[in-house]
């Protein structure tokens, strides 16, 4: 579990100078994949390794990367520790910005465009264009690196499992046949910078922003109940998160009820 806080300055360190090399290192480290020097045959190497593992797995995995999805995923966050609902929150209007640009200036194939749709697993829609970068990617990374920051060092070296979990995201986009490998290393080195930039937003909000009336809190909570209509009017990306997105707009439910109760029980404890 994440541990709770109440103040982000207390509990939290600036990232040091070497940390902004991360995004930096990430995309130079992928000069190989988003250059295609291996391409196809890394794609179809790596689709076809994960064509065994069942495909509610892998689109299970997309919504760490879907808006939505990754809403709920974290809305208990609002009443265990808002501070890191908040982080993640400051590094998505740079995720949103990274990830629309380069969609606009680069219109490059993706694989099914690319590959002969027989020799590869397409879990979902066909897609064809608009490749670089990886959206779910980028997104799920600058979530992971959001609430990363914002931790303590020594609670950083216990939630290591959050880098996991964005890579597994941008694993899974190969696996469903939606992104080359170098989407996904573009997705992650941007997203790291998405976190990156936000966290120095966060770090200079005051510890009110943290309480349950304020305004930071009072958003995510809205975008939380938004969440739970799009997950329970809509397929998010794929039909085979059907019984996820049913368990996971419960979550999100529970959770603003808990975050709603503590609000009026604080105001009223106050009184």
């Amino acid at each position: 579990m994440l541990p709770p806080a109440t103040t982000p300055h207390a509990l939290a360190s600036p990232v040091s100078a070497r940390t902004w090399w991360w995004p930096v290192l990430i995309f130079v480290l992928g000069t190989p994949l988003w250059l295609q020097w291996s391409e196809p045959a890394l794609f179809l190497t790596i689709n076809q390794w994960c064509a065994p593992v069942a495909a509610a797995f892998w689109t299970g995995l997309s919504l760490l990367g879907n808006g939505w999805g990754v809403l709920a995923v974290t809305s208990p966050l609002l009443v265990l520790a808002p501070r890191l609902m908040v982080a993640w929150l400051c590094a998505a209007p740079f995720a949103v910005l990274f990830a629309r640009t380069g969609k606009f200036f680069i219109e490059s194939p993706r694989p099914a465009a690319v590959v002969d749709n027989a020799q590869m697993r397409v879990v979902g829609e066909l897609l064809h264009n608009v490749s670089m970068p990886s959206g779910h990617t980028l997104t799920a990374f600058a979530v992971a690196s959001g609430m990363y920051f914002a931790l303590t060092v020594a609670q950083r070296r216990r939630h290591w499992w959050l880098w996991v979990l964005a890579a597994g995201a941008g694993l899974s986009r190969i696996a469903v046949g939606a992104h080359w490998p170098g989407d996904v290393a573009v997705g992650a080195s941007l997203g790291v910078l998405s976190g990156l930039l936000g966290h120095q937003v966060w770090m200079r909000l005051s510890a009110k922003q943290f309480a349950p009336s304020a305004w930071w809190l009072r958003i995510a909570a809205g975008l939380v109940a938004l969440s739970v209509y799009h997950l329970l009017t809509e397929a998010l990306d794929f039909a085979e998160n059907h019984a996820a997105q049913q368990v996971l707009a419960v979550v999100a439910v529970v959770s603003l009820l808990a975050y709603v109760w503590r609000a009026v029980y604080g105001k009223f404890k106050a009184k």
